[in-house]
């Protein structure tokens, strides 16, 4: 792969952004670059060292940080009693605008992957001076077609094994309603015993099925149990509530972002976001340079991070 060697932030911080949240930030690569901001997955999945190595370091001023409740933002939603209703996409959206002011930043690229591309794309469309470009991979729009292929038996087929596991704390193969609701019950339940292996349950669901190929190394590390069951409560609260969009909303608004230079990155194998949501994205998007590669989801696999690379390279004038 082309990706940078690994760097270490020149600067860390936790920005209070109202409502008892502290988020975690971080700056890498050149304090005097160009300004990127990397946009994680999940949600919930906080930001990891890999994600500084998209960015030339010599080139960008590179921002990181963790989404409200996850990653060494505080509080966290592992947490006894956690309090997700002030954990919204309009919420992240403000957080990542008072992010950007709160750095000195006046314009920044956006880089997003799988709920990374989504909140993204929310936060372009809301702030479109605010960006400079658009980097968006394994594209997921949070529509309810999506989240139904995932969690309630399209993707199973092609994985049944895992599918059978993530059906077991909901009574096993027979269950038959709609997982999203059904998983919401158990993850919130105070007992530990309940929402314990029901996040874990979640979780490894996820990390089975994001790779073109099984990685078991990423099943291990997604079964901790602090950062499953934080995970498992953040994705399953914003599937809950559809992400707090109205149905369509992100391709319906794309139209206020069609100025900003764009790449879109899709694998054609992708289990977790198939590529369709991608291709109705670049058709109604026809200005951002769109490729789809023969890979699964993860931005680790070769190709895609290469041509993730490529574009920032791009990108970076």
């Amino acid at each position: 792969m082309s990706l940078y060697p690994l760097i270490e932030p020149y600067e860390t911080g936790l920005l209070d952004v109202g409502d008892g949240q502290r988020i975690y930030w971080e700056e890498c690569g050149n304090p005097e670059g160009k300004p990127a901001v990397f946009v994680h997955g999940g949600p919930g999945g906080g930001s990891l060292p890999s994600a500084r190595r998209f960015f030339d370091p010599e080139r960008y001023r590179i921002v990181l940080f963790d989404q409200r409740m996850c990653g060494r933002s505080l509080p966290h939603a592992s947490e006894p009693g956690a309090d997700l209703s002030a954990n919204t996409t309009w919420n992240l959206v403000a957080d990542l605008e008072r992010l950007r002011a709160a750095r000195g930043i006046d314009r920044w690229l956006v880089f997003g992957g799988s709920w990374g591309s989504t909140l993204a794309l929310a936060y372009a469309q809301t702030h479109p001076a605010a960006v400079t470009e658009l980097v968006l991979r394994g594209i997921f729009t949070c529509r309810r077609s999506e989240l139904d292929w995932y969690y309630n038996g399209g993707a199973g087929a092609f994985a049944p094994a895992w599918r059978e596991s993530f059906l077991a704390p909901l009574g096993g193969a027979a269950f038959a309603g709609d997982a999203i609701a059904a998983y919401h019950d158990l993850l919130f339940d105070p007992d530990p015993a309940v929402h314990g292996p029901a996040g874990v349950a979640w979780t490894t669901w996820e990390a089975a099925t994001v790779h073109l190929h099984y990685s078991q190394a990423e099943v291990d590390a997604m079964s901790d149990p602090a950062f499953a069951i934080a995970f498992a409560r953040i994705e399953n609260h914003f599937f809950f509530h559809d992400a707090w969009l109205r149905p369509g909303q992100l391709l319906a608004d794309v139209d206020r972002i069609r100025h900003i230079p764009a790449v879109i990155v899709q694998g054609t194998y992708d289990l977790a976001c198939p590529p369709v949501t991608a291709w109705e994205l670049s058709r109604a998007w026809p200005e951002a340079d769109a490729h789809f590669l023969d890979c699964g989801h993860s931005a680790t696999e070769p190709l895609i991070a290469d041509r993730l690379v490529a574009a920032t390279d791009a990108f970076a004038g």
